[in-house]
Parts: C-alpha cells; sequence; structure tokens
C-alpha cells in the first residue's frame, strides 16, 4: 500500500468527514493512489486523488465522483449510486463549511417567497448556502449555452432574476438543488412571485407550463416508488 499517510486535517470538521469517508473507501477497496489514478486513465492524478483525502482543502466534486468511481467494487451490487449521494452530501458540507458565510444559517425555503425581490434574494441566498460556486464552475455544470456566466454574475449580484424557467432551473442545479421535488418548489415560488409582479405577470405563462411539467414528473416518481416498495414487500411473502 505504499508509505504511510498522513493524518487526516481536522481543522474543519466538515472537510475532514469527507476526507474519511473517502479514505475508508480506498482502503475498503485495498487500492493505491496510483492503481486508483490509473482507473481514471490519469486524471485525476494520483497526487490529486491523495490531496482529496488528506481533509486539507475541498476537493473538485469531479475529483471526488473519479474517486467514488474508482473505489466500487464488486461487493457494491448496485453499483456506486449510494456511495455518490453520500460523498456529494458531503462535499457539499465542506463547501458550505468553508465558503458560505455566516449570515446564511440555512437554505432559503421557496414556498416562503412571494415576489420577485424575495425570489432574487432566495437565489443568492442559495448560492451563498452551497459555498458560492464560480459562474465558470456552473456553466461547466449546465451545460454549453444554457447558463452564460455573463447571466450568473448578474444572477448572484442581484441585478437580474433568470429570463426563464429553464435557466432559473439550471441555477438552481448548479447550486445543488437536484431534487425535483425541491426544484417544483421553486418553481411554485417563481409563479407567485411574477404574478404579483405587474411588470412581469404577463410573461407567467411558460412559468406555469414548466411546473406543471415537473410537478407531473413528482408524481410520477413518487408513485414508481410506491410501486417498488409494494412490490418488495410482497416478493418475501410470495417466496
Amino acid at each position: 500500500m505504499g508509505r504511510p499517510e498522513k493524518p487526516v486535517d481536522r481543522t474543519v470538521p466538515e472537510r475532514a468527514q469527507l476526507a474519511d469517508f473517502l479514505r475508508e473507501r480506498r482502503n475498503t477497496a485495498g487500492l493505491t493512489y496510483g492503481q486508483m489514478a490509473k482507473a481514471t486513465g490519469g486524471r485525476p492524478s494520483a497526487a490529486t486523488l491523495e490531496r482529496a483525502a488528506s481533509g486539507t482543502k475541498v476537493p473538485s466534486l469531479d475529483t471526488v465522483e473519479c474517486f467514488i468511481q474508482a473505489t466500487t467494487t464488486d461487493k457494491e451490487s448496485f453499483g456506486p449510486g449510494a456511495a455518490q449521494d453520500r460523498a456529494r452530501n458531503l462535499w457539499i458540507r465542506a463547501r458550505r463549511a468553508t465558503r458560505a458565510p455566516s449570515y446564511v444559517g440555512q437554505a432559503p425555503d421557496p414556498t416562503l417567497i412571494s415576489d420577485t425581490a424575495g425570489f432574487l434574494r432566495a437565489l443568492r441566498h442559495q448560492h451563498a448556502w452551497i459555498g458560492y460556486p464560480t459562474p465558470g464552475e456552473m456553466e461547466r455544470i449546465s451545460g454549453p449555452g444554457v447558463l452564460p456566466r455573463t447571466t450568473t454574475r448578474r444572477i448572484i449580484a442581484g441585478d437580474a432574476l433568470p429570463v426563464d424557467p429553464h435557466q432559473a432551473v439550471a441555477f438552481l442545479k448548479a447550486c445543488y438543488v437536484i431534487n425535483e421535488a425541491e426544484l417544483e418548489r421553486w418553481l411554485a415560488a417563481a409563479i407567485r412571485s411574477l404574478k404579483n409582479d405587474p411588470v412581469r405577470t404577463r410573461s407567467v405563462g411558460g412559468w406555469i407550463e414548466a411546473h406543471r411539467v415537473m410537478a407531473l414528473r413528482v408524481k410520477s416518481n413518487a408513485m414508481s416508488e410506491h410501486i417498488t416498495e409494494l412490490r418488495n414487500r410482497l416478493i418475501p411473502r410470495a417466496a
């Protein structure tokens, strides 16, 4: 396994928790950082993977996801999905602990939004709560042309609202709001806000349609989960 690793830096507890989780994954898989780098095609490098598990800094999410992929074993019969979710949550907590300002004590609640000023403020607080991802990071997450850096900067600065629901969802997803039920609540908040704004109320139609589609997806997902739960309960009885 090579030379012993230095102890995890515990200066920031949330950062240390992420490092502990990554080290546990590597130890369970019984791999060196060199072997992990080889499994990922050399990107990230062995040195980058080792730094990710040091606790000295918050690695990029891409590095964390590669780390999980490289340490997935045959014993994880359902693949790396659960571990990726756990790693992402730990990464978000670590990033928040090192970047989010003290005045943002919790994630904004979209159900409390009633006007466009409040909607824009909540978007900015979500951006701060998640640890200030840069416009460049957000553009890469969203894909080419979906969330231009100039637009993102204006939203973050409080100078402009997203131009349409697709851009709003892209902004939120780039701030790691990825649960569709939560996105549905944000779209509902946008509709309330626009309806209360005489200047923007005429543009609310597209938002209503986007919300309708998202709400249907949330309902469909909930139904699928319910059916799966019922099936899992019945199968043991049938056996």
